[in-house]
C-alpha cells in the first residue's frame, strides 16, 4: 500500500481560510456507504440524518494558544515553538524552528515572565523545554500565545473561538478536532431534543496531526502518541449503544481513533486514559464506530487514510474529487462530510 495511493488534486483555492459563519452554515457532504449516493446538504440539515437513539461521540479537548515565539539568549533572531504535549508541569515536548539552532542547554527568552531551556533532543524538530515562570503556566500561555493554526491558513483568525468548539472543556491540543467546530449550541440542542444521545471523551491532539507521511509504504509510517480519557458515565453511554444495537456515530478522527484504541473486539470500550498511536488505514475493522462526521483531509495524510478504511479507498477518492468539482471548502475550516 502506497502513500501516493491517496492522493487528489485539490486547488489551493479551495483550501478554506476563514471559518464560515455561523458555524453550521457550512456545506455537508452525505456519503451512504451502502448505496454510495452521495447527498449535498449544509451541516444544519445533519439532524435529518440521526435517528433517535443514535449517540454522537465528541472530543471535548480544548486548545491551548500553543505557538509561542522566543529569542535565544544572547541573539536577535526569532525563533518558534509549538507546545504539543505535557511532560510535567514545567516540562513540555515542542515542535521548534529552526530547530538546528536549539540544541540541549539552549535558553529560550518569550517575555520577562516566561524562560525556557531545550533540555532533550529528538528528531523532525522536537525538543522537550522545562519552561522557568512566575506566576500561572496557562494564564501567562494567555497572555503571550497564539493560537495554533496549519501552515496551510495564512489569513488572521479575528476570533480565537472559532479554533475551539463550543463543547471543548479540557486544555490540552495543539489543535482543534476540527469536525466539531460546525457544531452549535443550538444545533446540538435540537440532536439532543430529537432522541439522539451525545457521549464525550477526550484526545489531546498533538503531533500526530502535523506530521505528514513521508514513506513511501503507508505501513512504514509510524505515529505518534497522543493522550486520551473515557470516564465511567461516557463508557456507560457508549456500551449502552452497543448492547442496544444503536448506532455509535462519531464526531472527527480523534473521536474514532479514541474509540477503537479501547474498543475489544465486539466494540465495548472501558474507562481509562493513556497514550494511543493507532494508526487506521484500509484493512481495519471497525469495532464500536458506524458512522462518522469529519471535514475533507489533505491528500496523502493518516486522516484520509482513515476515511478510506472507513468507505474504501476509491469511495473515499471519488467522493473527494466529487468535492472538488462542487466547490466544497477543504480542510480545518472547510466543510463537512456525513458518511453512514
Amino acid at each position: 500500500m502506497k502513500t501516493s495511493d491517496f492522493y487528489y488534486d485539490l486547488p489551493e483555492s479551495q483550501i478554506a481560510q476563514t471559518p464560515i459563519e455561523p458555524r453550521d452554515n457550512s456545506r455537508l457532504l452525505v456519503y451512504h456507504k451502502d448505496t454510495k449516493e452521495i447527498e449535498h446538504r449544509h451541516f444544519y440539515d445533519v439532524v435529518d440524518y440521526l435517528k433517535a437513539g443514535d449517540l454522537l461521540v465528541v472530543n471535548d479537548t480544548k486548545v491551548i494558544p500553543a505557538r509561542l515565539f522566543a529569542k535565544r539568549e544572547g541573539h536577535d533572531g526569532v525563533c518558534e515553538v509549538l507546545l504539543l504535549k505535557r511532560i510535567d508541569i514545567n516540562t513540555w515536548e515542542c515542535i521548534t524552528r529552526p530547530a538546528r539552532k536549539l540544541k540541549v542547554g539552549v535558553k529560550l527568552i518569550f517575555s520577562d515572565e516566561l524562560i525556557g531551556e531545550i533540555v532533550a533532543y529528538g528528531e523532525e524538530g522536537i525538543r522537550t523545554v522545562k519552561f522557568t515562570f512566575d506566576g500561572v503556566f496557562e494564564d501567562i500561555l494567555d497572555r503571550i500565545g497564539n493560537m495554533p493554526l496549519p501552515p496551510y491558513i495564512h489569513e488572521r483568525l479575528e476570533n480565537k473561538n472559532r479554533y475551539q468548539t463550543v463543547y471543548s472543556r479540557v486544555n490540552g491540543s495543539a489543535a482543534a478536532p476540527t469536525a466539531g467546530l460546525h457544531f452549535t449550541d443550538e444545533l446540538l440542542k435540537k440532536i439532543e431534543d430529537s432522541g439522539v444521545q451525545i457521549a464525550k471523551v477526550l484526545l489531546h491532539v498533538g503531533l500526530g496531526t502535523f506530521r505528514p507521511v513521508k514513506v513511501d509504504n503507508v505501513l512504514e509510517h509510524k505515529m505518534h502518541s497522543e493522550y486520551y480519557e473515557i470516564d465511567e458515565e461516557n463508557a456507560e453511554k457508549i456500551n449502552s449503544a452497543i448492547r442496544e444495537g444503536r448506532r455509535v456515530i462519531a464526531v472527527g478522527t480523534t473521536s474514532v481513533r479514541t474509540l477503537e484504541s479501547v474498543a475489544d473486539d465486539k466494540g465495548f470500550v472501558r474507562a481509562t486514559s493513556g497514550n494511543t498511536n493507532i494508526f487506521i488505514y484500509p484493512g481495519y475493522k471497525f469495532k464500536t464506530v458506524k458512522g462518522l462526521i469529519t471535514n475533507f483531509h489533505l491528500p496523502e495524510s493518516t486522516l484520509i487514510m482513515l476515511v478510506s478504511a472507513f468507505v474504501g479507498r476509491d469511495e473515499t477518492l471519488d467522493m473527494y474529487n466529487t468535492a472538488v468539482k462542487e466547490g466544497y471548502r477543504f480542510f480545518s475550516f472547510g466543510d463537512s462530510t456525513l458518511l453512514i
